[in-house]
């Protein structure tokens, strides 16, 4: 009896040892989907998608500045500086070699986007978005996810957003659409951004649901950074408080990118004026037309997500400090990881970062569209 108890016992134990080797065998031999990123910027997107588990193939933009950023981070991926609205498919194609592109990510801008209801495919103003279908239509990969503004859904009565989904449904995918706020997904933001996602053989994509988790707050994402600037690759001065924080900071040893800015007196002493989530409106009356913008001296929330943050402008400020926030800390805000290192002159690095999706945004979008392919 205890023989067979013992052979018993042996043979459980070689079942269980025999599937945990499999699903590792499994998961090392999964398949990595390739992206090409489209308007990529700095990779934010690129870097949401990896995250998710997929590889970038290629980033293509035009500013040299974002992919000299995008470059620093991704050592083994192409980038190409290039004009979207002109370059062929099968330019790309010669870039990438034998590697297929399984998906396709970016933003087009939308600035040109008619709304007289004409099919925005021919209309010569918004060869970008031209582009960016062109290269669908190349190399029809599994999936395409197109995000912008939230309003392009609603411009024209809706002209454009139909537009859209006709030109790719002309191509085969099947469209579906939503605006999606970044402060749902872990982002400390309340970033708002239409998504677009196609996919072929008649499927459709369900987009992620919004964490059932507390926003993570301007405290939480920046209390870890000081008010002076830190010389690049120093130490961090102030150890991290909050899970946001940890999780910035869980392949980064050291500090970048946090160089302060120094405002003259009299910005300084504005600014100390306006409480912590406050406004122009908070201001001596002679002092709220100091700058002629409705979003002027805007302070972040230290108890709520942040703004959709700009591209640099001098109008929104630490909750706390009498500056604007330093890259590090708009990098933060986006959810860029600590370890993510931006380059060129403290100018381009706000814009890069301004401009970019946010990564956790990304991600989430990417792990729902895994599980669907």
């Amino acid at each position: 009896m205890s023989y067979i108890l013992n052979l018993a016992v042996y043979n459980y134990l070689n079942l269980v040892t025999f599937i945990y080797n499999f699903i590792i065998f499994i998961m090392q031999n999964k398949q990595k989907y390739n992206i090409l990123d489209l308007f990529c910027g700095c990779g934010g997107m690129s870097l949401g998608f990896e995250q998710a588990g997929f590889n970038a193939l290629l980033g293509i933009d035009i500013w040299k500045d974002a992919l000299e950023t995008y470059h620093f981070n991704r050592k083994n991926t192409k980038t190409l500086c290039a004009d979207i609205s002109v370059l062929l498919g099968k330019e790309v194609a010669n870039i990438i070699g034998n590697n297929t592109v399984d998906v396709i990510i970016g933003g087009p801008p939308c600035q040109g986007f008619s709304v007289a209801g004409k099919r925005i495919i021919n209309d010569e103003r918004n060869k970008l978005y031209k582009g960016f279908v062109r290269m669908v239509d190349f190399f029809h990969p599994y999936a395409f996810v197109m995000e912008n503004v939230p309003n392009i859904l609603s411009i024209g009565a809706g002209a454009i957003r139909n537009a859209i989904i006709e030109d790719f449904s002309a191509l085969g995918y099947t469209v579906e659409y939503k605006v999606l706020t970044a402060s749902d997904y872990g982002v400390p933001q309340n970033r708002r951004r239409a998504i677009f996602v196609g996919l072929l053989h008649g499927k459709h994509y369900t987009f992620p649901r919004p964490l059932q988790i507390e926003k993570v707050t301007s405290e939480e994402a920046l209390s870890d950074l000081p008010e002076y600037s830190v010389e690049d690759g120093a130490d961090y001065p102030l150890n991290s408080n909050s899970d946001y924080q940890r999780l910035m900071r869980i392949n980064s040893t050291v500090l970048y990118n946090h160089q302060a800015t120094v405002h003259n007196q009299k910005t300084i002493d504005i600014i100390s004026l306006v409480p912590d989530g406050g406004n122009y409106k908070d201001l001596p009356v002679e002092l709220q037309t100091t700058r002629k913008v409705h979003i002027a001296w805007t302070r972040l929330n230290s108890k709520k997500p942040s703004f959709t943050i700009d591209t640099g402008h001098r109008h929104h400020f630490h909750y706390r400090y009498n500056r604007i926030p330093t890259a590090r800390e708009s990098a933060r805000i986006q959810s860029f990881p600590d370890d993510y290192i931006f380059t060129c002159s403290r100018t381009s690095q706000l814009k890069q970062i301004g401009n970019a999706v946010p990564p956790l945004l990304g991600k989430a979008i990417a792990i729902s569209l895994l599980e669907q392919l």
